[in-house]
């Protein structure tokens, strides 16, 4: 009978010669599934520019993709969005090819439907837009479910003025206040200076976009920085305190805005989807 132990250095040899094997096999893979995350990104990134893609189509194309092949994983809406970004980031980087192919050592973690931004590890201001985006897309679905008379109008509204072009988180009008109400969320502490911006943003509201018949537009400043979160309400200054007070009394609460965006925070840092 062979005697294994006189021979585990020649085992070994061999077994080192498959683990290495083995790791080439997963960084070609995971090479080649950086550059399809790529050319994913590159194209949705020109249908939203050139046909106005949006959460709605992203989300069909996933739906698209698991039923015409149910063992494709990772090309949830979520992640397809997260491909865009990755393009986005290094579209103009002269660097991307050495970016791509610098993978972690443990590249198994490839094969699971894990998230594109952790696995590229895309710089922390980036991952802070993506976490902003998360929220407010899960806080249009929260403020149409639970606020009475809101109607969604877009995310991320696009209004000018002069030469530049600024961008509402959300959008709605208001049924009952006859107005339109802008939601603007900011992943950081309260400042001042948030309030004037929103101020800023519904002035061109109601410039623009506010329909003659309506009432001057009204704004909710979500702020949030650890456990500490901000609603403040944004209104015109030519507003009576007793117009103000009825305004307040048609919009979702504070109360109930400041919890949700808590909960929000906490389902997205545990990981779980929002």
């Amino acid at each position: 009978m062979p005697n294994i132990e006189n021979n585990q250095n020649s085992f070994s040899e061999v077994l080192i010669l498959i683990q290495k094997s083995k790791q080439l096999v997963y960084q070609k893979a995971n090479t080649i599934l950086m550059e399809l995350y790529w050319e994913v990104g590159h194209y949705v990134s020109d249908k939203t520019q050139k046909e106005h893609w949006g959460e709605s189509t992203v989300e069909g194309l996933a739906k698209y993709i698991k039923k015409q092949d149910p063992n494709i994983s990772g090309f949830s809406s979520r992640n397809i969005w997260r491909m865009k970004q990755f393009y986005e980031i290094y579209k103009e980087n002269k660097k991307l090819s050495p970016v791509v192919r610098e993978l972690p050592q443990d590249t198994q973690g490839v094969f699971k439907d894990t998230y594109v931004l952790e696995l590229l590890e895309v710089p922390h201001h980036y991952k802070e837009k993506d976490l902003q985006s998360s929220i407010v897309a899960s806080l249009k679905e929260f403020i149409l479910e639970i606020g009475i008379g809101f109607a969604f109008i877009g995310q991320e509204y696009r209004v000018s003025v002069g030469d530049e072009d600024f961008y509402i988180d959300l959008l709605f009008s208001h049924r009952h206040l006859q107005c339109l109400v802008a939601f603007e969320l900011k992943i950081d502490k309260f400042k001042p200076s948030h309030l004037g911006q929103l101020e800023f943003y519904l002035e061109a509201l109601d410039r623009d976009v506010k329909a003659p018949h309506e009432n001057p537009s009204i704004g909710v400043l979500l702020c949030r920085e650890k456990n500490d979160e901000v609603v403040e309400y944004a209104l015109s200054r030519s507003q009576s305190p007793t117009v103000i007070a009825d305004y307040e009394t048609e919009l979702i609460p504070k109360e109930i805005l400041k919890r949700k965006v808590e909960e929000l925070y906490r389902l997205y840092e545990s990981g779980n989807d929002i």
